[in-house]
């Protein structure tokens, strides 16, 4: 079903000009003269409306009042406001009502679709977002909408449904931890979610802090203490950057996941524990179990269920809905009004390769909106590595190199954003800047040249 767009604009010009440009774009137009008819449309077909285009002044019903019957009947779909420069303050005030953005009379049809492009990709990625928690139980702060990240939630739910010990792998910055935590929070476990990086433990304090200890084990033990595996008793051991954890130090954990028991320094007794291990690794384990870093019984173990966290460079696009969830949460912690961020802060957001991932970009959104002076996030607020990402440079190095012509190294570049977007031609437009119906003429044309990725 095509994308259907109302216009509400009493100037006849105007609104069939506005029609010739969304219909060419491949959108369905429904015309509204004046609020009112399009109140009526809103009422009548408010199911079959994905977007809404608006006059701020027009007689009967207002480009206000008809935000305000929008949001009461579906919040969802965005609203864009087009306003005369005189009116721009109630376009603003509109913008602070949930309107998505307003445009300034006259504009140009470029500017009109790629705020169109960016409202509907971001109104499809919530949608999108919405239906995943719904269909797979994930936890608010796990943020994504593509399709690596339905297939992950999915493997959630099901992990969090069985005994079975998790390995989760996946590159440092993907957020491991936010996945063991969603499995032990859809789990019927009751006890506590005790996470222990094995990376930051010293090697002569592991087994102590592990298995605990009692009163007398060595010097210094002035009083027992409870280890952090039998801290996790009825709940989830999270086991964070186990490839780590000293060669010395595996048997044991090996002999406990297997009995189910813990032998406290310095105890002559075990006592048991009933708990589920999630353990995490940036690591090979493979190739460290061939090199003899890590003991292969434990490897097995511990591999009973495998989930594999995708770096961020592999689901672009959820970028902006974690741009979205990322400035607000600074907005937050600084006190200050939410912002919102430009078309191209978008697209170099999306466009960069992010090696240190979701936790790279949260850190990228802090340091921007502590800049940003404006209502906007805007390139100059972005740290300079992403503005002068080698990703177009090293595209052009190697373009020079292999002496392309202009026509190919254009068709590498789209091709590459396709990738990138998962073969979201609405999220590949607006990133290249281009209507959808041209990105559509490009790519046949690449078809024709025997190029059938997309």
């Amino acid at each position: 079903m095509s994308t259907r767009i109302l216009v509400a604009e009493d100037n006849a010009d105007l609104r069939d000009l506005l029609q010739e440009v969304l219909d060419d774009a491949g959108y369905e137009t429904i015309l509204a003269e004046d609020g009112r008819q399009a109140t009526v449309w809103i009422e009548r077909e408010q199911e079959m409306i994905d977007l809404v285009i608006t006059d701020v002044r027009m007689p009967s019903v207002t480009g206000e009042e008809l935000l305000a019957a929008m949001r009461q009947r579906r919040a969802e779909a965005p609203v864009i406001v087009i306003t005369a420069f005189g009116s721009v303050e109630q376009a603003v005030e509109m913008v602070r009502a949930g309107a998505f953005q307003y445009l300034t009379k006259p504009f140009n049809n470029r500017d009109l679709l790629a705020v169109v492009a960016e409202a509907l990709a971001r109104s499809e990625a919530q949608r999108a977002q919405a239906r995943l928690r719904m269909d797979y139980s994930a936890p608010a702060r796990i943020i994504g909408a593509s399709r690596p990240m339905q297939k992950l939630f999915e493997q959630i739910a099901v992990s969090a449904n069985s005994p079975g010990t998790v390995l989760i792998t996946g590159e440092s910055g993907t957020g491991k931890e936010l996945v063991a935590r969603a499995i032990h929070e859809g789990s019927r476990r009751r006890g506590a979610f005790v996470p222990v990086n094995c990376a930051a433990i010293p090697g002569d304090l592991i087994e102590a802090e592990l298995f605990g200890h009692t009163g007398s084990a060595f010097t210094g033990a002035r009083q027992a203490r409870t280890g952090l595996i039998e801290a996790a008793d009825k709940g989830t051991l999270f086991l964070d950057e186990i490839g780590e954890l000293p060669m010395t130090m595996q048997p044991k954990l090996l002999r406990a996941l297997q009995e189910g028991a813990v032998r406290p320094v310095g105890a002559n007794t075990e006592r048991p524990v009933s708990l589920r291990v999630v353990a995490a690794t940036n690591r090979d384990l493979e190739k460290d179990v061939r090199e003899g870093r890590f003991r292969e019984d434990l490897y097995w173990r511990l591999n009973v269920i495998h989930l594999r966290v995708p770096p961020l460079r592999e689901r672009a696009y959820d970028i902006p809905l974690l741009v979205e969830h990322f400035i607000a949460k600074a907005c937050d912690g600084a006190a200050r009004e939410p912002l919102d961020v430009s078309l191209e802060s978008l697209a170099i957001l999306t466009a960069y390769v992010w090696p240190g991932n979701v936790r790279e970009l949260e850190n990228a959104i802090e340091r921007a909106v502590a800049f940003a002076r404006g209502g906007k996030v805007l390139p100059e607020d972005l740290p300079e590595r992403l503005r002068t990402s080698g990703e177009v440079s090293a595209l052009i190095a190697r373009s020079s190199e292999q002496n392309l012509t202009l026509r190919d190294v254009e068709c590498e570049y789209i091709l590459e954003i396709m990738r990138r977007t998962g073969g979201n031609k609405l999220r590949a437009a607006q990133i290249l800047g281009l209507d959808r119906k041209t990105l559509y003429r490009k790519l046949d044309e690449y078809r024709a040249r025997g190029l059938k990725e997309f």
